[in-house]
């Protein structure tokens, strides 16, 4: 019996109703479509649940890997041994606690808390609605679009240490910048944020909604595996526009190419491996910056 089976067995004992996957496919639970098998993966629904799972990991020093929506990373082709914590889909629910502020789970999808939002009559979230992801990735990577971004309009985080033990960081602790937040230095899941909204009228709110959603039909590959816009925006410039200009739209290696719709994302044609991913990722690089001198950083995690 290896460590994660150790885990496994002692996680069952103490939380007999938690749900598991053995050996199952990254590939399905990320937007990519890549990634080959996760030894064992959870699914705890409640606090309760994640906490007995991450007190047993702790404890036989297993470092979990956590994952949302899987819309911004990358996985292994050869997969991962030991534990996968997913969220979405389990720790979910929004509640409203006063007259502008919601509460939302990490596993809420960001569409789900937009349009809660909006039939609440409250306003700041409308960039969040066409973001694939959950809440808890959305804080995890400061997650924008449009002009909008989780730093405003997240007022706390609450999280939990892969310990088992939680801890709350108000509005500048939670150091939300560009793609990044302190719970990137930290071991630890995130549980719920707390959204400080402003009043707005329903109809307004939803037409904001609509129009951005047709801008991002028109101008994303919303209809190819994806992980969304590939790289960070470097100072100065764009990625999406310093990649067209090198003449690498649909560029490609294996079954990855940059996108002949946004030169910003890269998708799978079908059949990628992260290594096509990796590849390319370095071929862009390097040209863009022998072309303009600019450095492309991925925004996109490497699992």
């Amino acid at each position: 019996m290896n460590t994660t089976q150790k885990a496994f067995q002692m996680i069952k004992e103490r939380v007999p109703a938690l749900e598991y996957l053995a050996e199952e496919p990254l590939c399905a639970h990320t937007s990519f479509k890549i990634g080959g098998a996760a030894e064992l993966m959870l699914f705890p629904k409640t606090i309760a649940e994640l906490r007995a799972a991450l007190e047993v990991t702790h404890a036989l020093e297993i470092k979990p890997l956590i994952l949302g929506a899987g819309t911004n990373v990358l996985a292994p082709d050869e997969g991962v041994r030991g534990v996968v914590i997913v969220t979405r889909g389990c720790l979910e629910g929004i509640e409203k606690v006063s007259p502008t502020r919601l509460v939302a789970m990490a596993g809420t999808t960001m569409a789900k808390l937009a349009m809660t939002a909006q039939a609440e009559g409250l306003s700041g979230l409308e960039f969040a609605h066409g973001i694939p992801g959950t809440v808890g990735g959305g804080i995890y990577m400061n997650a924008g679009a449009y002009g909008g971004e989780m730093k405003q309009v997240a007022y706390q985080t609450e999280f939990m240490f892969f310990d088992g033990t939680m801890n709350i960081m108000r509005l500048e602790e939670q150091e939300l910048g560009y793609r990044t937040s302190t719970f990137q230095k930290r071991d630890c899941v995130i549980l719920r944020t707390w959204f400080d909204l402003v009043p707005g009228d329903k109809e307004e709110i939803k037409k904001t909604m609509q129009t951005l959603a047709e801008k991002r039909r028109a101008s994303q590959p919303l209809e190819l595996p994806s992980a969304g816009s590939f790289f960070k925006r470097p100072e100065g410039a764009f990625a999406g526009t310093l990649i067209d200009q090198a003449g690498l739209k649909g560029y490609r290696v294996g079954g990855a190419a940059v996108s002949e719709k946004h030169a910003g994302f890269v998708v799978n044609l079908g059949g990628a491996t992260r290594s096509d991913i990796e590849q390319l990722m370095h071929d862009v690089q390097r040209i863009v910056l022998e072309k303009s001198g600019f450095s492309l950083e991925p925004e996109v995690k490497f699992l």
